[in-house]
């Protein structure tokens, strides 16, 4: 029996290497299909793809959010770069003012060293594969915890389904034995309504007549390939949730037949017990429904 994933889930990973420390979150909800969505640092931007390509080793279908953060501990992570040429041509321009205006051209080294880009922080260029290896690790640990955590939801899930399916069989079973009960109660109800009209007129009820009305009457209000196709769906999810792996779009077209077959009995129900016991059928459904919105 495969384990079955839900698709609401939560997965952290941290590695340090290299005086690096890469931390990596990644949260899920359902979704009909897998859309990843990353954010993670400007530094660290060549490597979306390949994060996107990793998430799809773990997972087919959900929103996915990832989040990255990095931490770099190297001293010489940030190196100052002089722009010589810039400084030349404030320089220039200073005593070109200078001169315009006749006056003396004070201007000092701290003030010059100020000027807008003269002096700047620049990162120094890690090597991408050292960058990748380290965040690939973590990554691959996030997703692990992340895929425990859908697993460990996936089993609750397997097991709230079968408990509901069992109520929806008993529900069914109800159906099924209830169904003729209300065919020979509407043909007493039929004779004796006959017997007390024709009484008086001393006219003897004529059994083909209430035979045909039977007839018409159980025709109107049977179920029998409702509650064989029923019983069919049930065990077809059944199996299905035993049978596990990434099965919720196949468990989403089982809820919807059987919702359509609950419809179907609803609508030939003439009985107020039939009736109540469908509308519990028909509320099983749906929650069944709504938790396979959840199911990989």
């Amino acid at each position: 029996m495969a384990m079955i994933k839900s698709m609401t889930g939560f997965g952290r990973g941290e590695v340090t290497e290299n005086n690096r420390k890469f931390t990596v979150e990644i949260k899920t909800v359902n979704h009909r299909y897998l859309e990843v969505s990353v954010k993670l640092p400007k530094k660290l931007t060549a490597f979306e793809a390949n994060i996107r390509n990793v998430m799809k080793e773990y997972m087919e279908r959900g929103k996915v959010d990832v989040f990255v953060t990095m931490e770099d501990y190297n001293e010489a992570a940030e190196t100052v770069k002089y722009n010589s040429a810039l400084a030349h041509d404030y320089m220039k321009y200073l005593q070109d003012m200078a001169d315009d205006f006749g006056i003396q051209n004070d201007i000092r080294l701290s003030v010059l060293a100020r000027f807008p880009d003269v002096f700047t922080m620049e990162d120094i260029e890690a090597d991408e594969e050292e960058l990748w290896s380290a965040l690939e690790k973590a990554v691959r640990s996030a997703c692990e915890k992340f895929v425990t955590s859908r697993e460990k939801e996936g089993e609750n899930l397997r097991a709230d389904l079968l408990e509901k399916l069992d109520d929806m069989a008993g529900y069914v079973d109800f159906i099924e034995s209830r169904s003729p009960q209300i065919v020979d109660e509407y043909r007493k109800k039929l004779e004796e309504k006959l017997i007390d009209m024709l009484s008086s007129l001393d006219v003897k009820a004529d059994e083909g007549r209430v035979v045909t009305e039977v007839t018409i009457f159980a025709d109107k209000v049977c179920v029998d390939e409702e509650i064989v196709r029923l019983k069919s769906h049930v065990k077809a999810m059944q199996d299905a949730l035993r049978e596990g792996g990434s099965c919720g779009r196949k468990l989403d077209f089982i809820a919807q037949e059987m919702n359509r077959e609950a419809n179907t009995t609803l609508s030939k129900s003439g009985d107020l017990a039939l009736t109540d016991k469908v509308i519990d059928l028909k509320t099983v459904i749906e929650k069944i429904r709504e938790q396979i919105q959840n199911v990989e």
